[in-house]
């Protein structure tokens, strides 16, 4: 397997991973490649099934024009993008990577297919160039969930980037079953192996630094929604719950014996409100789960009073991707694929089985824990009202960190010995997202999107 810790955590914003990151740095990669781009003058993109459908929702719109600007998730400022934006709208003059300068119409140069899907993805993108001498460079790219992008020649090799170098790696997995085997032969933890594997890409004071660095961020991430009140954009008037939520948690005398289960639920909730505002957050796998991994680390950190925290978070982060790692290659991590079970149902499992294993869970424990997570998300639909990624979304994640923490706390008191084994969960889940009607699946054509009617609706 080619991928990496740093591959299911980047730094980004929100409001989604699929629509709003892995756009961005689609639009960027078309130009960085694109031959003679000093000889540009127009360009034209296209959005196809669900980016058309609930972009507008998604900021995907937003995303491909600061890609276009030569932004990148990990370093755009969240505070200058409207004005980036209004300036473009404004002057109707776009700056390619900063540098060069073309003619640019919101409108007419940026197209919205709702009723056409690309046949690699629902998530595609069409990008066209064209130079002053009349010739014409284009490409198609598809954003697969968590940040991942892939041009339409490599989605034909298998999902495989070719110019991604494939490193060697001591403990290479493509099952639960074969990371598993590599435990027992080995007698190594699956933290162990992953760091391993890692170590084979960088070093181990790099990968620490790395690591340490995605949880400040989701740390800092939760801070900030615990302290930020006010209504979130896009049209539903949805009002920010987290932080007054978190002040009446702190200064409740009466504590009931399930407060705690709240304290983790406001974690989560907070991050995705920060997501749904368009801040700085962590896909983990993506941005519509985005706050799931924070509030169990969080959790795992303060209430569990670890004698080494910073050693059991890596070792938690190291062992979440490793079960991301394999519902991406072995299922979806993508709303827009295979429903929300991909994007919540997967964050559940990753947490989990962090969770366990920063607890000292055995390799079997964890990988129970992972199972539970996934099989009791099984079928659950992405069907975002009016596009945004706000109902049922955030809410919907404070309730999958709470059912992570039970499922670990199911796992840990198992022996490791179950009836499910998690390929075979993450297998389901691929199957059941592929009977899923798209309507279920970040198109906002069914569910709640079309049982609750707002106002932006139409428009999305």
């Amino acid at each position: 397997m080619d991928m990496r810790v740093f591959d299911l955590f980047k730094i980004g914003v929100g409001p989604s991973s699929s629509h709003t990151v892995g756009p961005m740095i689609a639009a960027r990669r078309f130009l960085l490649e694109c031959p003679d781009l000093f000889k540009a003058s127009k360009v034209q993109v296209g959005l196809y099934g669900s980016l058309a459908l609930t972009g507008i929702g998604h900021a995907t719109d937003k995303a491909v024009l600061l890609g276009l600007m030569g932004e990148t998730p990990q370093d755009v400022a969240p505070d200058t993008v409207e004005d980036k934006l209004s300036t473009l709208a404004t002057s109707g003059i776009m700056h390619l990577l900063g540098e060069y300068s073309i003619k640019f119409d919101i409108l007419d140069d940026l197209l919205w297919f709702k009723k056409e899907v690309l046949p690699g993805h629902p998530n595609g993108m069409r990008f066209t160039l064209t130079r002053t001498d009349g010739s014409v460079y284009e490409r198609i790219f598809y954003s697969t969930g968590g940040g991942f992008i892939y041009s339409a020649e490599e989605l034909q090799q298998d999902g495989s980037a070719t110019e991604k170098e494939v490193v060697a790696v001591p403990y290479p997995f493509g099952t639960m079953a074969e990371l598993l085997a590599h435990g027992k032969h080995s007698g190594k933890s699956i933290a162990a192996m992953l760091r391993e594997n890692e170590l084979a890409h960088c070093s181990a004071d790099e990968l620490d630094a790395g690591l340490d660095r995605i949880w400040n961020v989701m740390s800092h991430c939760i801070d900030r929604g615990l302290q930020i009140t006010g209504e979130l954009p896009g049209g539903l008037h949805v009002q920010r719950r987290a932080a007054k939520l978190w002040l009446t948690a702190n200064n409740t005398t009466n504590v009931l014996p399930h407060d705690g289960m709240h304290k983790v639920s406001l974690y989560a909730m907070a991050v995705n409100e920060e997501n749904a505002a368009g801040g700085r957050v962590v896909t983990a796998p993506t941005n519509g789960a985005a706050g799931i991994i924070p509030a169990i680390l969080r959790y795992y950190s303060q209430d569990c009073k670890p004698s080494n925290p910073e050693h059991g978070i890596r070792n938690f982060m190291l062992v979440a991707a490793a079960i991301g790692m394999l519902c991406k290659k072995n299922a979806s991590i993508s709303g827009a694929e295979i429903g929300c079970q991909g994007e919540v149902g997967v964050a559940c499992a990753m947490a989990a089985a962090g969770l366990t294993a920063a607890l000292g869970g055995s390799n079997e424990q964890i990988e129970t824990a992972a199972e539970i997570g996934i099989e009791h998300h099984l079928g659950m639909t992405c069907d975002p009202i009016g596009g945004l990624v706000q109902i049922p979304c955030i809410e919907r994640n404070g309730m999958g960190a709470v059912k992570a923490i039970t499922a670990a706390s199911l796992a840990l008191k198992s022996d490791g010995v179950h009836h499910v084994s998690l390929d075979q969960a993450i297998e389901t889940m691929r199957q059941t997202g592929f009977d899923m009607q798209a309507k279920y699946k970040e198109t906002s054509l069914g569910g709640l999107a079309i049982h609750v009617i707002t106002v932006n609706h139409a428009a999305c």
